[in-house]
């Protein structure tokens, strides 16, 4: 009888195997399409022997987890995944063993369904979800367990059966779950020598949703945010497995975690709860149940509030908005940054051609800081993009990684992710649409290091990992768009550093969110996740034989010291002036920056008379650059006169770049220049224009342009005429090819690729109505025409069409049908008749032509090709003059006089057979022309004055 019951019992089990065979049931307690978390079991006993097999298969509508006696199995949060793994480890043969789940549905009909195929010593046998497993909505402690009593529990009922719609045969595709793809994932991490990544945690998206900011408490445990509504989690990470739970908390979308001070702060970026929030525990029962709103901040999308962090020296807590992120003046009252902030474009800003960010000005994306009690908030610097994060390093200096623009992608005002070096006071120059500042203005600050694109997301300090010393001293910089943790090594360079980048990190399958230094254990752990991907928190620990004792910072530099005496009087204080000035002609930029930034904090008529009596050239430019931003306007022809005694020649390139910010600083923040003043600068600049270099040549065609200068468009459109080889990024490529649909742009952009000094001339050109002829005209839009094959980001044609509109509103009604002729025509960028003879040249020092002497067929088509590649920063040009007619030639260009650079410098004379125009350094230009009919030997010279003597050759026609 006794034997009877047990196959009765066993048959029991092993009947609903067989008979579910057939096929799984998608279960649900009810038809509810509720925002919603539920729960299920199934009990089963096994026959006893070996588990060969175990494939379990799982998915759920809208997101699962599924748990074997208690441990997990398997999680998913796409419904349309076939999730699978082998559980054969987790199974007890001749034993009751239980399934459990918890599913979660966001609207809409839902779903549970589960299929478990089992060989187990040659039996094979099938277990799929049906109306026989119980499920309940609020379970009780242990119910994942197989002895839990499920009093209460009912039977669930079908919503579907596989292959049903909306589901369709979810199964019938290859298994693949989120956490087998991760771990393949993380066999494709590429990581430095020595150190290993593991992955930890795999976030149940559909219950903990995709984690985006992650901080470290006072006990070792990280604490981490999800993007969206699914709140906050702690976890605990000093065990073999990730302990996680949800914190007791209404405060998610945290964009910026910090634990300082007994609390955590957090900074919210969505929603009325947007902004700096301080959360305490105040009844130890280690849940914050104290929520203040510090700081309310509006949102800004993904350019919102971002990242916390803690001063070296506990003091500050430092926070950073993106460029949505309205800075709040009326409560930040006090100023690192003189509070003087506007556009400052001499010319017509073009806002993104998209839209984007068209309506946001100065400051654009900003860092404050507040103290422990998140009172006293001060503002830091401006002008980012949207750096998300930032970090302290070993010497107590911060640094913040902002983003690029990737829609600007090939045009010369694209910037790209670069690292910087947070002086106080700084002004990095981001403005919205093609106003972005170069790195080299005065008025802002360059970065350390350009990474190039991507999405930059967390920053951390290496300090507190038990690496090695060269690890524990680096920042280390998050790319959310092509997986790379890059490690940038700093070096002290003067008052601030320079930078050398190492990959880290690195895999196309990391989208890369955050990252902290847990210094309880030493280990780097980071995120992934975000706009919604699957989320994942991964370890990096350091596995080879170097040192990792803690390092210490080193001395202070004398440099160092003095910029930050210097930024102590980044406020209202009588000693400034006196104490800074010395400063001001410094050879160190940051020294001149953290001294300008003082003199700015005092009023203008405390110091003005010194600036204006500063006789050393640099330290009257700084001077002057303060003044023209901080003065009244009647100051101005004060200004332009002194900065008209400036020798052009007695300067190097940077303080002539220099020079020419201050005449526009002084127009665009005092208004338009008399006639006389106008005139005097007009003749100044269009002396020495065009310059060898383009730096110079783009701010002096937008001052001229300003100034109306009747010589600039013939000038310049010389300057349309030349190319620079810009098919090489100063950023490591191999970024790109971690992620085809963002690099595509940036390859496109490669390949054509597009002249970008080009298009910053043709941009400036646009504002200039009058001075143009019929003929001049015309050039400068077939110029657009050849533009039309240049490639670039998603903005970038519409920027060039954008150009071309305004400037064609300039264009007399007369001329409009032959302009608009031009898109008839076709673009002609090659030879204008067959080549038989391509001859290449370059420039050796000390002025001299790389090739002496070529050959020709005579009536040849030749192509010459002049590349200016002298090492020293010069103009040249290539004038092929008649047998005999050298010095003649070379003598009249030198007697050109002001004419002679409206001219190239080639006089009007019938023993001139050909010319370049006057090419700027690195810049390249192709010559066409005929051999002449008659054999001989033809000289060919450079006619710039001082050059003819000794830069010479002679082609030989046959």
């Amino acid at each position: 009888m006794t034997n009877m019951k047990r196959t009765l019992f066993s048959l029991l089990f092993i009947a609903p195997f067989l008979l579910g065979a057939q096929t799984p049931q998608w279960i649900w307690p009810d038809r509810s399409e509720a925002n919603e978390t539920v729960y299920f079991r199934k009990v089963i006993e096994l026959p006893a022997g070996a588990v060969k097999s175990a494939k379990l298969q799982a998915t759920c509508d809208n997101g699962f987890t599924l748990l074997i006696n208690g441990k997990k199995a398997l999680s998913g949060s796409n419904w349309n995944s076939n999730y699978a793994t082998d559980v054969a480890k987790l199974l007890q043969p001749g034993k009751p063993n239980v399934l459990a789940a918890e599913g979660t549905n966001e609207g809409g009909i839902a779903g549970l369904v589960v299929k478990l195929a089992l060989d187990i010593a040659g039996k094979k046998q099938t277990i799929v979800t049906d109306t026989t497993w119980q499920t309940t909505r609020k379970a009780g402690k242990g119910w994942e367990q197989v002895n839990y009593k499920a009093d209460g529990w009912k039977s669930a009922i079908a919503t579907g059966k596989m292959g049903d719609s909306p589901w369709g045969n979810v199964f019938a595709g290859p298994g693949r779950t989120a956490e087998v793809a991760l771990k393949a994932a993380s066999n494709e991490i590429e990581v430095a020598k020595g150190f290993k990544v593991d992955l930890i945690y795999t976030v149940p998206k559909g219950q903990q949703g995709s984690w985006v900011a992650i901080c470290v408490d006072d006990k070792g445990r990280l604490i981490a945010s999800d993007q969206g509504n699914k709140g906050l989690y702690r976890i605990d990470v000093s065990g073999e497995e990730a302990k996680v739970e949800k914190l007791e908390t209404n405060i998610t979308s945290a964009q910026g975690l910090l634990y300082a001070h007994g609390a955590l702060w957090v900074n919210i970026n969505g929603g009325g709860a947007s902004g700096v929030h301080r959360l305490t525990d105040t009844d130890g029962d280690n849940q914050f149940d104290k929520d203040e709103h510090i700081m309310p901040l509006r949102a800004g999308g993904e350019h919102g509030p971002h990242g916390l962090v803690l001063s070296p020296d506990g003091k500050h807590i430092y926070m950073i908005g993106g460029n949505m992120t309205p800075m709040p003046t009326d409560k930040i009252k006090k100023t690192l940054v003189p509070p003087i902030w506007k556009e400052d474009h001499l010319l017509k800003r073009l806002p993104d051609a998209n839209g984007h960010a068209r309506n946001i000005r100065a400051p654009g994306g900003w860092i404050a800081r507040f103290d422990k009690d998140g009172k006293n908030w001060e503002t830091v610097a401006i002008g980012f993009r949207n750096s998300y994060d930032m970090a302290f390093n070993v010497a107590g200096e911060l640094f913040a990684y902002d983003s690029d623009m990737e829609w600007d992608a090939g045009a010369p005002w694209y910037r790209p992710t670069r690292l910087y070096h947070i002086a106080s006071g700084a002004d990095f120059g981001w403005r919205t649409g093609d106003g972005k500042w170069p790195a080299w203005f005065p008025d802002c600050l360059p970065g350390v290091y350009d990474i190039g694109p991507g999405s930059p997301v967390g920053v951390t300090s290496g300090l507190g990992a038990k690496y090695p010393a060269k690890y524990q001293k680096a920042i280390y910089c998050l790319d959310w768009t092509y997986g790379t943790i890059s490690a940038m090594h700093l070096k002290a360079e003067g008052a601030s550093y320079s930078g050398e980048r190492e990959e880290f990190v690195a895999s196309s399958r990391l989208r890369l969110t955050d990252a902290v230094i847990n210094p309880h254990d030493g280990a780097m752990y980071f995120t992934v996740g975000g706009r919604g991907q699957q989320s994942a928190l991964y370890r990096v620990t350091y596995t080879g034989k170097e040192s990792t004792a803690a390092v210490k910072a080193g001395p202070v530099s004398e440099d160092r010291q003095a910029r930050r005496m210097l930024e102590a009087l980044h406020k209202r204080d009588d000693s400034a002036p006196v104490k800074a000035w010395k400063y001001l002609g410094s050879k160190d930029r940051h020294l001149r920056w953290a001294a300008r930034v003082a003199l700015e904090h005092q009023p203008w008529d405390e110091w003005s008379a010194e600036a204006l009596a500063e006789k050393d050239p640099q330290a009257m430019l700084t001077a002057l650059l303060a003044l023209a931003r901080t003065g009244e306007a009647e100051l101005q022809p004060k200004i332009l006169a002194r900065l008209n005694t400036l020798d052009w020649q007695g300067l190097d390139i940077a303080q002539r770049a220099e020079l020419l910010r201050v005449y526009q600083l002084a127009f665009i923040r005092m208004g338009k220049p008399n006639a006389a003043d106008a005139a005097a600068v007009e003749k100044k600049l269009d002396a020495v224009f065009p310059a060898p270099v383009n730096l110079l040549n783009y701010e002096l065609v937008t001052l001229l342009v300003y100034l109306e200068s009747p010589n600039v468009i013939a000038k310049t459109l010389k300057l349309l005429a030349q190319s620079t080889d810009q098919s090489k990024y100063d950023w490591a490529e191999s970024l790109l090819a971690r992620n085809a649909g963002y690099g595509r742009a940036f390859a496109a952009a490669a390949a054509s690729p597009p002249q970008r000094d080009q298009i910053h001339y043709a941009k400036e050109l646009r504002n200039l109505a009058k001075h143009w002829t019929k003929e001049q005209r015309l050039e400068y839009f077939r110029w657009y025409r050849k533009a039309e094959k240049f490639r670039g980001g998603n903005s970038f044609a519409k920027f060039l069409r954008n150009f071309r509109n305004e400037a064609l509103a300039h264009a007399p009604q007369a001329e409009r049908d032959a302009i608009a002729a031009l898109a008839r025509e076709p673009v002609e960028t090659g030879p204008p008749f067959e080549i038989d003879t391509k001859v290449e040249m370059g420039v050796v020092s000390p002025l001299k032509f790389d090739l002496t002497e070529f050959k020709v067929k005579a009536g040849a088509g030749v192509a010459l090709t002049f590349n200016n590649n002298d090492k020293m920063p010069m103009i040249h040009n290539l004038v092929l003059v008649k047998p005999g007619a050298r010095f003649e030639v070379v003598s009249a260009a030198a007697n050109m006089g002001a004419k002679g650079l409206v001219n190239e410098f080639v006089p009007k004379s019938d023993k001139v057979i050909a010319f370049t125009p006057l090419v700027l350094h690195r810049n390249t230009y192709t010559l066409y022309f005929r051999a002449p009919a008659k054999p001989g030997k033809y000289e060919y010279v450079c006619t710039y004055p001082g050059h003819g003597l000794t830069m010479w050759g002679t082609m030989v026609v046959e």
